[in-house]
Formats: C-alpha cells, sequence, structure tokens
C-alpha cells in the first residue's frame, strides 16, 4: 500500500513538472559547461515564431507562450534562433509556415552572419537540417521553417576553417545541429564563456553531429521549463525556436 501511494505520487509529481518534449541537460565538455535540449522531430512539434498577429515582433519567451495559450497551446523549450537588425526582423533568410519573409543572403560581409560559410536551418515534415548557405540554393529545398544564420559552426564532420583554437574571443553562445537522417535537431547554449573553435568542437567531438550552426552569441538565452530556466531578459528577441506542446 505505501509502495503504490508513493509510486502514485511520484507519477502526479511527473505530470506537474514542466518537463517538456525536448529534452534538456546539463553537460561539461572540455572544461566548459553547456546546456543541451535534443528535439526529436518524429515526436516533438518544433517550430519558429517572429512577429505576434499585430505584426510585432514577440520578443519574449513569456510573450509568445501567452499567445499560444490562446491557441490552448503552451511553450516548452524555446531559444533564439538566429541574427537580426534592431527592428528585429532577420538578418538573413526566414520562412515561416511556408511563407518567405526574408530571401537567402549568400555574399560574405561583416559580423558573424558574414563569416562565410554560413548555413540555414531548414524544418521540413518530420525532419530538420543544417544546411551550408550554397548547397541550400542549389538543392532549394522546401521549408516549412527555416532561419539562416552564420557562421556553420560543423560542416560535414569539420569545423569551420576560420575557427582558431587559441583564440580570445570568448562569448556566451548558442547554436544548432542535426543528425545525418534529420531526425535529431540539439540545440546548445554555453553557460560559460567560449570560443568559436570550442563550442564547434562541442557539436562534432561530443555530440557526434555532422552539421551544426551558429545562432548567436551574448544575447544568447534559453528557456528550459524542465530545468527551471525561463531565459527573461531585458532585451527583445527576433527570432524564436520552440517546441509547442498542448496546454494542460
Amino acid at each position: 500500500m505505501i509502495r503504490a501511494g508513493l509510486i502514485a505520487l511520484a507519477l502526479i509529481a511527473l505530470k506537474g513538472t514542466p518537463a517538456d518534449a525536448a529534452e534538456c541537460r546539463n553537460i561539461t565538455f572540455d572544461g566548459s559547461s553547456y546546456t543541451v535540449c535534443e528535439v526529436d522531430l518524429d515526436r516533438d512539434d518544433l517550430r519558429l515564431f517572429l512577429n505576434d498577429d499585430a505584426g510585432a515582433p514577440y520578443g519574449f519567451f513569456g510573450s509568445l507562450d501567452e499567445a499560444l495559450k490562446a491557441q490552448g497551446l503552451r511553450l516548452g523549450f524555446a531559444m533564439n534562433a538566429g541574427m537580426y537588425h534592431e527592428d528585429r526582423s532577420p538578418v538573413g533568410h526566414y520562412v515561416e509556415e511556408g511563407v518567405e519573409k526574408r530571401g537567402v543572403i549568400d555574399n560574405a560581409g561583416p559580423g558573424n552572419f558574414g563569416l562565410l560559410p554560413n548555413g540555414v536551418f531548414c524544418l521540413r515534415d518530420g525532419r530538420a537540417d543544417v544546411i551550408e548557405t550554397k548547397r541550400f540554393l542549389r538543392n532549394r529545398p522546401a521549408c516549412r521553417f527555416a532561419t539562416q544564420s552564420g557562421p556553420m559552426l560543423v560542416i560535414d564532420g569539420a569545423l569551420h576553417p576560420r575557427f582558431l583554437p587559441n583564440s580570445t574571443s570568448r562569448y556566451i553562445r548558442n547554436g544548432v545541429g542535426t543528425s545525418a537522417d534529420g531526425k535529431r535537431a540539439v540545440f546548445a547554449i554555453s553557460n560559460d564563456v567560449v570560443t568559436f573553435h570550442e563550442f564547434a568542437r562541442l557539436y562534432r567531438d561530443e555530440l557526434d553531429l555532422p552539421n551544426a550552426l551558429y545562432f548567436d552569441g551574448n544575447i544568447s538565452r534559453l528557456r528550459a521549463p524542465g530545468l527551471r530556466r525561463t531565459g527573461a531578459g531585458f532585451t527583445t528577441l527576433g527570432p524564436i525556436i520552440g517546441v509547442v506542446t498542448p496546454a494542460k
């Protein structure tokens, strides 16, 4: 009887825990701390978000969650998903629900975005892929959702050629990598300041993913309810990626 009661209480506790479809965990790699969230594309409803019905940027995870509640949904795991201008519009290619909001930028330029090769994160039914930009333009996959950012972290198993092992540029950084079969999208944010080289090695050497894309640095944020991380901040965000689940 006591054991049955304890099991029942444990089940209730699990149901009440904001543990979302995406599985998030804290890891240490090469002396630095990271939070890694893995999305199963066969199971999880992963989407990109930018503006509300009035055309204003959601800006915050909490604002997006409130908007989803009106639809009988809720926001689970979420992360900022690509660089943006001062008005929060995407710097590069952006597609939401099959509608292209911004075209592909394929030329080199200033800043991290223009540090070629950069890439596109493309969501199609049942799969997610990080695709180097020029390859993306050659193949033109029909993405339901897409966001372009840069630089690429890992390209077909190789680190970006411009990354230096002895770099002194250190920031909190976030990004995404995908498996070869497109069934896993793995999002990571550093909890310590790291270099590009260190962050890329996390994806190649620890997470064993063939392609990975940098999202941003310094303003990087993560919502992981299962880890009690709200991702609250004072600066409004541009594109947001997150897992949507039915409201409970």
